[in-house]
């Protein structure tokens, strides 16, 4: 829309209610007293008209989405979600795309990517979902053999997701590691 279209819809709104909602200076609008008065009356209705509209919206948008993530992540936390997704969202098609490991940029047949880490990827936007908290969990048997997590670690008794470096883990918190809950 043009500056003079949205101008003249201001001119004919100003008519129609028969008095002045802007004051005009050098190229810019200020709200009257009216105006502003007017403009909380109204910025509720305009923010019910746009969030309805953004429904229909998504309720006609059609296509596919690919989702690219851990599969421990998609089991826990992405698909218990699809079913609501799938109903604000009819006409799109969620793809899931398990990776067992993540890289630092995404595919190119991929359009959404739930990364694990501190959201340094240059060229991606990113959005923060959660912050995430480490405990040191093992087995009583470990414990009680009181094996220290570095040994358990050389001793090749460790899980793929464990070797997100135990050693330093151990360091910071050396009294969790044997204590029993």
């Amino acid at each position: 829309m043009t500056q003079a279209a949205v101008s003249h819809q201001i001119k004919s709104l100003e008519d129609f209610l028969g008095l002045k909602l802007f004051r005009r200076r050098n190229r810019s609008l200020l709200l009257t007293e009216e105006g502003q008065s007017y403009f909380q009356d109204i910025k509720e209705i305009f923010s019910q008209l746009t969030e309805a509209t953004r429904k229909l919206q998504a309720r006609s948008a059609k296509g596919a989405l690919t989702v690219s993530l851990l599969p421990s992540f998609a089991i826990q936390w992405l698909v218990p979600r699809l079913t609501s997704f799938n109903s604000a969202y009819p006409g799109i098609d969620v793809r899931i795309q398990a990776v067992d490991r993540q890289e630092d940029k995404l595919a190119d047949d991929v359009d959404v990517a739930i990364f694990y880490g501190r959201g340094n990827w240059p060229g991606l936007r990113v959005e923060k979902l959660y912050a995430e908290y480490l405990l040191p969990v093992c087995s009583p048997l470990l414990l009680n053999r009181r094996q220290s997590i570095e040994n358990a670690c050389r001793s090749g008794a460790t899980y793929p997701a464990s070797r997100c470096v135990p050693p330093r883990l151990a360091n910071l918190y050396p009294s969790a590691w044997s204590k029993p809950y």
